[in-house]
């Protein structure tokens, strides 16, 4: 059969092709080399990604939204993206969000068809204005439900992007910025969930971090946006407190408190030698941004009664 035609991520890899013959070590091994690629094939994409994290950043900036659209894999992949901003970043639920292919029931099983439909993918993306991003994510470059919300938000004017892992993908001529990841075949013959998954889990990862980072949600390398909703996440908050501001344990965990267990709060509080409901009000004022709340802060007139 002539594959040339077929997109490298559904074409077979020469090195598995008697895959079902091999011991259980040998897959695992064959697999093993195989993820081993991903980071290259990232790496390419770097300046894509670069440019997408600073359109993102402008987003969010003033205000917009950052939709995922993708189906399958792709589509929960990207929903675990948009989920974990949440907790991590202290992200206000609607910033980023994701769409898949399907609805809530693909998250857990496959909806037959769903992917299929250019129309619920405008739909989908029918929520989005001016100002917003729009990504769409797909392994193979060629999902209709992704090529649905990209069509219907590039012909609105809104900035849209293609992460995917190939590069002859038609969807791209319905995107601003393209993002591949070059994966190539997989072990499992068109099996995305592997290499192509990973390399969009890569870049999902990369881009909404970089954006957070870039808009102040993190302090040097300190996740200082957490929310602490358990006993573990409690406990890395008095650490992270602690070597924010190069305090014992034991003060990090009074200023903690004091602040509500706001360790974002209690970072401003410190070091903008303000109280605790003016670091908030700063906050706000910076949508979040430390450093920028921080900026504010030593702008003022020193407060008194601070400790």
């Amino acid at each position: 059969m002539h594959t040339a035609n077929l997109p490298r991520t559904e074409r077979r890899h020469p090195a598995s092709m008697h895959l079902d013959r091999l011991e259980s070590i040998d897959i695992l091994r064959l697999l093993n080399d195989a993820d081993a690629e991903v980071a290259a094939a990232v790496r390419v994409a770097l300046p894509a990604m670069a440019r997408l994290v600073d359109a993102g950043e402008v987003t969010l900036a003033h205000g917009g939204t950052i939709a995922y659209f993708g189906a399958g894999t792709s589509g929960r992949l990207a929903v675990l993206d948009a989920a974990e901003l949440i907790p991590t970043f202290d992200l206000e639920p609607g910033r980023v969000v994701a769409h898949i292919a399907g609805g809530r029931d693909a998250l857990l099983s496959a909806v037959e068809g769903s992917e299929d439909s250019e129309e619920q993918g405008a739909i989908a993306a029918a929520t989005l204005g001016a100002g917003d991003v729009a990504i769409g994510v797909t392994a193979s470059g060629t999902t209709p439900y992704v090529r649905g919300a990209l069509r219907s938000a590039r012909e609105r004017g809104i900035t849209t992007a293609l992460v995917t892992s190939n590069p002859q993908s038609p969807l791209a001529v319905f995107a601003d910025i393209v993002i591949v990841a070059d994966t190539g075949p997989e072990i499992l013959t068109g099996s995305t969930r592997l290499k192509a998954g990973t390399a969009a889990k890569f870049v999902l990862n990369g881009f909404s971090t970089a954006v957070m980072v870039r808009r102040g949600r993190a302090y040097s390398n300190l996740m200082v946006s957490l929310v602490a909703s358990n006993v573990k996440l409690r406990h890395r908050s008095v650490r992270i407190l602690a070597q924010a501001l190069d305090l014992g344990l034991a003060a990090a965990a009074d200023l903690l408190t004091e602040s509500d267990g706001e360790v974002k709060t209690a970072l401003v509080r410190h070091l903008g030698a303000v109280k605790v409901p003016h670091a908030r009000e700063l906050l706000r004022a910076s949508d979040n941004n430390i450093r920028e709340a921080l900026r504010l802060a030593a702008l003022e007139e020193p407060q008194k009664g601070t400790s």
